[in-house]
C-alpha cells in the first residue's frame, strides 16, 4: 500500500527512509566487527616464502580465547584462483583427511591434523603453488571463521659477469655484461664504477616461472679505460647482502710510443749515448723498428730490440731517429731530433752542481740549528735542576719536642754536649723553671746571615749551674767535639732547614 494511503506526509516519508538507512548501516557495522573478531581467532602468517623444489609450512592455528563454547566441526584449506576458491585439503574428526585437488595425499598434507592446528605442508614446491591460501574453520554457533596467507615462491639466481673485449674507438660500446639467471622474484642489477658510463637492463621470463635479468655496461672505450675495474651489484630477496662481482675491463688499442734517453748534450766523441723506445698497448707490442730521416742508420749505432745504442757520437748521428712499434691492433711511431754539439755543454752540470751544493748546505745549516737548540735546552734543564737543589725543601720539618728535666743524671752530662733550639722559640737568656723551682738555661745557636754552625760554639763551663739539655733531633746533626772549628769551613745548614 502506498505510504500516502497510510496517511504519511512527505516529511514523515523522509524520516522513515532515513531510519531504514541507519538500520542497514548498523547491521553492516555489526557484521564487520563480528568478522574482525573471528579473524583474530584464526592465526596465520601474512606471507610465507619457500624455494622451488623444497618444502614450506603454511601455519594455521585456531585460538578460541576465553570463549569455550565454540565447537569446531571441520578444517578446510582453499586456494584463491582468479576469484574462485578451490579446495586443497580437508580434515574431519570422524572422516579424517581429504585432498580434493590432487585426489590423494601427496604434495599437500596436514602437519599434525587436529581441529585446533590446521598447518599445511607443501613439498616439493612447484611454480604453480604460488598464490593466496585461505584457512577455514567450520564452527558452531558462529559459522565459518577464516584467515588468508600469501605464498611467495623464491628461486635463487645464478650470477655471472664478464668483460667484453673491444677495440678503442669513438662510439659508445658495451664493455661488460652481468647476468642473473633463473631467479624469482626478478633480481635487481646495478653498477659501480669511476668511469663515465651507463648501463641497460633487460629480462626474460622463463617457462618455469623464473626470470633471467641481463645488464650491459657501456662506455666510449679508450686506452685509459683499459685495466679499470667496474663492479656488478646484484640484489635479490634470497640474499641478505648484495652480491658483488668485480670486472676488469679489457680494451685493445694500438701502441702508444715515446723515445727516452736524449739529454740535449750529445757532443762529438761522446760515448754511452743511448735511446730507448717505450711503447704500451693492448695486446703488448711485439715488433720494434728503428730508422732515421736520412735513410739507413749510421754505422756507429747498434739496435737491440727497443734500444738504440750509440757507440760514439759523430756528425752522422746529427739526424732524426724514428721508432716504429707494432701490435695486433695496429702500428704507431714516434721520432726524436738529435742535435750534435762540437763540445760538451757544461751549463747543465753547473746548474746541477749548484742545486746539489745548495741542498748539502741546507742540510748542514739545519743540523747546526738543531744542535744549538738541543744544547740550549739541556743547559736550561741543568740550571733548573741546580735551582731546585739550592732552594728551600718542599716540606717543613716538624719542630723539636721540648723536654725540660732537672735531675741528678742531667747534671752529670758530658761537658761537650750541645743543645740546639730554635731561636724564635727560645731566646738566648730565657729562663725556665722545672718542677722543683730550679732554673734551666739554654744557649742560642750561633747563626750567621747564610747558615748556622753546629761546631763553632763554645762549650759550657763546667762550673755553670745551668746544664744544657740535649734535643735528640739536633744532636744527630752535630759533629764530635774533637773536630776543630774553622771560620771559613765546616758543615753549614741552609736557613730553610733550620726550624
Amino acid at each position: 500500500m502506498p505510504l500516502e494511503a497510510k496517511g504519511f506526509a512527505a516529511q514523515d516519508r523522509r524520516l522513515l527512509m532515513l531510519f531504514r538507512g541507519w538500520r542497514k548501516a548498523g547491521l553492516a557495522a555489526q557484521n564487520c566487527c563480528r568478522f574482525a573478531v573471528h579473524g583474530q581467532r584464526v592465526k596465520v602468517r601474512d606471507e610465507a616464502t619457500g624455494y622451488i623444489g623444497q618444502e614450506v609450512v603454511l601455519q594455521c592455528i585456531f585460538n578460541p580465547g576465553t570463549n569455550s563454547s565454540i565447537n569446531i566441526s571441520q578444517v578446510t584449506w582453499v586456494k584463491s584462483v582468479t576469484g574462485k576458491k578451490i579446495s586443497i585439503a580437508v580434515f574431519h574428526p570422524v572422516y579424517g583427511e581429504s585432498y580434493p585437488w590432487e585426489g590423494k595425499k601427496g604434495r599437500f598434507s596436514f602437519q599434525a591434523p587436529s581441529l585446533k592446528d590446521a598447518s599445511l605442508v607443501i613439498r616439493p614446491l612447484k611454480m604453480g603453488d604460488e598464490g593466496t591460501y585461505i584457512c577455514e574453520f567450520a564452527t558452531y554457533p558462529n559459522g565459518n571463521e577464516e584467515a588468508e596467507t600469501k605464498l611467495v615462491l623464491l628461486a635463487e639466481p645464478r650470477n655471472s659477469a664478464q668483460a667484453i673485449l673491444v677495440t678503442a674507438n669513438d662510439t659508445e660500446t658495451t664493455v661488460a655484461t652481468c647476468i642473473s639467471a633463473d631467479g624469482r622474484p626478478p633480481p635487481q642489477i646495478t653498477w659501480q664504477s669511476n668511469l663515465s658510463g651507463n648501463f641497460s637492463t633487460s629480462q626474460i621470463n622463463n617457462t618455469d616461472g623464473t626470470v633471467t635479468v641481463t645488464s650491459q655496461y657501456n662506455i666510449v672505450p679508450s686506452s685509459q679505460a683499459n685495466g679499470q675495474s667496474v663492479i656488478c651489484v646484484i640484489t635479490h630477496k634470497t640474499s641478505k647482502e648484495p652480491y658483488r662481482i668485480p670486472i676488469t675491463l679489457s680494451i685493445q688499442y694500438p701502441p702508444e710510443v715515446t723515445i727516452e734517453g736524449y739529454d740535449d748534450n750529445w757532443y762529438i766523441s761522446r760515448t754511452q749515448a743511448d735511446l730507448k723506445c717505450i711503447a704500451k698497448g693492448n695486446p703488448p707490442p711485439t715488433n720494434f723498428h728503428w730508422s732515421s730521416t736520412n735513410g739507413p742508420l749510421p754505422r756507429t749505432v747498434e739496435v737491440i730490440n727497443n734500444l738504440l745504442v750509440v757507440k760514439i757520437v759523430d756528425n752522422l748521428v746529427n739526424t732524426t731517429f724514428i721508432c716504429q712499434v707494432t701490435n695486433a691492433v695496429g702500428t704507431s711511431s714516434s721520432q726524436l731530433n738529435i742535435l750534435v754539439r762540437g763540445s760538451p755543454d757544461n751549463s747543465g752540470a753547473t746548474a746541477t752542481g749548484g742545486i746539489v751544493g745548495g741542498i748539502i748546505a741546507s742540510i748542514v745549516v739545519i743540523t747546526a740549528v738543531i744542535t744549538v737548540v738541543l744544547i740550549c735546552k739541556q743547559q736550561q734543564k741543568n740550571q733548573t735542576s741546580c735551582d731546585d737543589l739550592e732552594g728551600p725543601p718542599a716540606y717543613r720539618p716538624p719542630p723539636p719536642e721540648l723536654k725540660l728535666q732537672s735531675t741528678e743524671e742531667d747534671k752529670t752530662l758530658d761537658t761537650g754536649t750541645e743543645v740546639l733550639l730554635k731561636p724564635d722559640l727560645f731566646e738566648p737568656s730565657s729562663v725556665v723553671e722545672n718542677s722543683n723551682g730550679e732554673h734551666l738555661k739554654y744557649r742560642e745557636v750561633l747563626i750567621t746571615e747564610d747558615c748556622m754552625d753546629f761546631r763553632c760554639m763554645p762549650n759550657p763551663n763546667m762550673d755553670d749551674d745551668y746544664l744544657e739539655q740535649i734535643n735528640p733531633i739536633y744532636n744527630e746533626l752535630s759533629y764530635p767535639a774533637s773536630v776543630s772549628c774553622q771560620e771559613d769551613k765546616g758543615f753549614v745548614m741552609s736557613r730553610a732547614m733550620y726550624v
